[in-house]
C-alpha cells in the first residue's frame, strides 16, 4: 500500500554577485564577491591606478570605460559603492563626487541596482567599530574571505572596496536569514533608520521617521 507522504522542497541557495567600488580620482578600488545563500567567495579585486593621468575629464572617461570593463567581465547583480567622505576640503569632496557618479552612471547604463554606505558604516558592519583603520578592515576581511597573503594587495583602496561588497552582503543577510528580523513596517523602519543604502528622501524619509516615532511608544 503506498503512503502519500509530503516532502518541502528545498529551495536552492540564492546566488548572486557584488560589485563594491571605494570611488577616488587618484586610485579607485573595486572588488567583487560571489554570494550563495550564506557563503561568500571573493571573485576579484584590484585597483584602478590614475595617477599618471593628468586631466581630470580624461579620468573620469578612463573611470567609466574601466568600471564597464569590470562589470562586463564579473556580469554583477549589484553594486555596493562606498559614499565620499564629508571634509573640510571641498575640492576633494568635489573629485570624489565625480568619481562616484561616474562609476554609478556605468552601472546605471548596465540596470545594475546601486546601494550606497557610509564609510563608518562600513567599517562597523566589518569590525563592529566604525572608528576602525583600513588595515584592521583589510586583516579581518582577509580571515572572513580566506584570502590568501599572495592575494593581497599594497592599496587599502582594493580591500576597502572589497568591504563595501561584504557589508552590502551583510545588510541583505539581516532581512533574509536573520531569526529576529522585523516582521512589521514599524520595526523595520526602527531597524533601518540609520541605513545608507535606499537613501530614503522627501515623503519616504518622513513616513519612516514617523513609524521609528509610533514604534518607540
Amino acid at each position: 500500500m503506498d503512503s502519500c507522504k509530503s516532502h518541502k522542497v528545498q529551495k536552492a541557495p540564492v546566488e548572486k554577485i557584488i560589485l563594491g567600488i571605494d570611488p577616488g580620482t587618484n586610485v579607485l578600488g573595486y572588488g567583487v564577491i560571489k554570494v550563495k545563500g550564506r557563503s561568500v567567495e571573493m571573485l576579484a579585486m584590484g585597483v584602478i591606478d590614475l595617477r599618471k593621468c593628468k586631466d581630470v575629464y580624461l579620468k573620469l572617461g578612463r573611470i567609466y570605460e574601466r568600471v564597464m570593463g569590470v562589470i562586463d567581465a564579473f556580469l554583477p547583480d549589484e553594486l555596493a559603492i562606498e559614499a565620499p567622505f564629508f571634509g573640510k576640503n571641498v575640492q576633494s569632496m568635489l573629485k570624489l563626487g565625480r568619481a562616484q557618479g561616474v562609476a554609478i552612471a556605468a552601472a546605471i547604463s548596465r540596470d545594475i541596482p546601486i546601494h550606497e554606505y557610509a564609510p563608518l558604516k562600513i567599517k562597523m558592519a566589518i569590525t563592529g567599530n566604525g572608528q576602525a583603520s583600513k588595515e584592521q578592515v583589510a586583516s579581518i576581511l582577509q580571515r572572513l574571505l580566506n584570502i590568501g597573503q599572495e592575494s593581497m594587495l599594497p592599496y587599502w583602496d582594493a580591500t576597502d572596496a572589497l568591504a563595501a561588497a561584504y557589508c552590502h552582503f551583510l545588510q541583505g543577510s539581516q532581512v533574509d536569514y536573520v531569526s529576529d528580523a522585523p516582521r512589521t513596517w514599524a520595526a523595520f523602519a526602527k531597524l533601518n533608520a540609520g541605513r545608507v543604502s535606499g537613501g530614503l528622501t522627501g515623503p519616504q524619509r518622513k513616513l519612516a521617521e514617523l513609524l521609528c516615532r509610533k514604534s518607540s511608544k
